[in-house]
């Protein structure tokens, strides 16, 4: 992403604040960031702030560019790849929706053809006015995206629709659409994510304690490099990521079948933790406690996915396996890789009981070429140098 350009304009209101993140979010991500802030915006962050975060100029007002006798408005609304507007007003919606340009933010949208993100921003009650609600219309017809409000305690003391949503939110969608012409545009991408449930009885499950972030934060690192993406979950807690198509499912059985489903793809990622096993019988009633002990359960192998997909008629054309163990790592990993057939294998130590359910990861890449340690790093950021490497393996 670090030919990627982002026009930032910052919207009045206390949510602005955000944009400070949201900016750290972008650079971070090795994505350029021009800001132009607005009279009211400005009441709420400082130019000196943005700038900081930024390394470029701050641009407020139409009139102070000093180049604008060669139409700098202009050109400063074809200079990125996409224009993010966060926090957006009611008042720059409304500018937007009706063509207005009085000012260097709503001259810019009007003067631009390049894509733009919303980020809303309001009192609820604005929020749910007929006027706003109009203008939403209008924008989306557009083709202006949007994403958020969320939904909670605002700074009026009021509650409901029309909090900004979370930089981190922001951020991956404006990836996302950064993606749509990114080096895996035309590509399709199978992510497996989340445990498997099999069940012993109506109410219960052998299952793991996967969270499914790593697979998740990898579909959506595929989808931001333009990737067509089917995440196969199991059972999870999180959101689907923007500009990913979820199928969920519950058990082994159910996630090769969909994926399966989703060939023919270019990549496979099996990062979910599959159980092993499931039992050979479900009761059809809740197991009772009888005298003599605890009932024996006969277990059957469950399906290879990983193995399955990188030995089937239709391999995607690169296979990438996880292995979750607690001691040896590289060894098991080098085993994993040559009994499954896939060609990378991502090792990740979970010995010692922060990687699950965690934020963080410390993985390496095993390969036939050999073995790359990773250093420790947020899932989100081993998600995207993976994504990474696979653009340039399919390059």
């Amino acid at each position: 992403m670090s030919d990627k350009q982002v026009l930032l304009i910052v919207g009045g209101g206390i949510a602005a604040y955000k944009a400070l993140e949201l900016t750290r979010l972008f650079r971070k991500a090795g994505v350029g960031v021009r800001p132009i802030l607005t009279r009211a915006g400005a009441e709420f962050v400082t130019p000196l702030s943005l700038a900081a975060l930024c390394e470029d100029r701050v641009y407020t007002d139409l009139f102070s560019l000093t180049d604008e006798a060669e139409m700098g408005h202009i050109e400063l609304s074809r200079s990125a790849d996409l224009i993010v507007v966060a926090p957006a007003t009611a008042d720059l919606m409304a500018k937007a929706a009706h063509g207005l340009a009085d000012d260097l933010a709503s001259t810019t949208l009007l003067a631009t053809d390049t894509p733009v993100l919303m980020a809303p921003a309001m009192n609820v009650r604005m929020w749910g006015h007929a006027a706003t609600r109009r203008n939403l219309a209008t924008l989306k017809g557009d083709g202006i995206a949007f994403v958020g409000p969320g939904e909670g305690a605002m700074a009026c003391g009021e509650f409901g629709e029309g909090r900004l949503a979370e930089p981190e939110q922001i951020f991956e969608a404006a990836m996302a659409m950064l993606g749509a012409g990114g080096p895996l545009a035309g590509k399709r991408a199978v992510v497996t994510a989340g445990p498997t449930a099999e069940p012993i009885d109506p109410v219960r499950v052998l299952t793991n304690l996967s969270s499914g972030k790593q697979g998740y934060a990898i579909a959506e690192a595929l989808a931001a490099l333009g990737a067509e993406v089917t995440l196969v979950s199991g059972p999870t807690a999180l959101s689907t990521p923007l500009g990913v198509r979820r199928v969920q499912v519950r058990t082994a059985v159910e996630m090769l079948a969909a994926c399966e489903a989703a060939l023919p793809a270019d990549i496979a990622v099996c990062v979910a933790a599959v159980a092993d096993w499931r039992p050979d019988t479900v009761g059809e009633g809740k197991l009772k406690k009888k005298p003599g002990g605890p009932p024996t359960i006969a277990l059957v192998e469950n399906p290879d996915i990983l193995a399955t997909l990188s030995r089937g008629a239709r391999r995607p054309r690169l296979v990438v396996g996880f292995a979750a163990e607690t001691g040896d790592l590289i060894k098991y990993a080098e085993g994993k890789l040559k009994t499954k057939g896939c060609d990378w294998i991502v090792a990740n130590d979970v010995a010692a009981g922060k990687v699950i359910g965690g934020d963080d990861n410390t993985v390496a890449l095993v390969s036939a070429g050999g073995v790359e340690q990773w250093a420790k790093a947020s899932k989100a950021e081993v998600a995207r140098r993976l994504a990474a490497r696979i653009a340039e393996e399919l390059a």
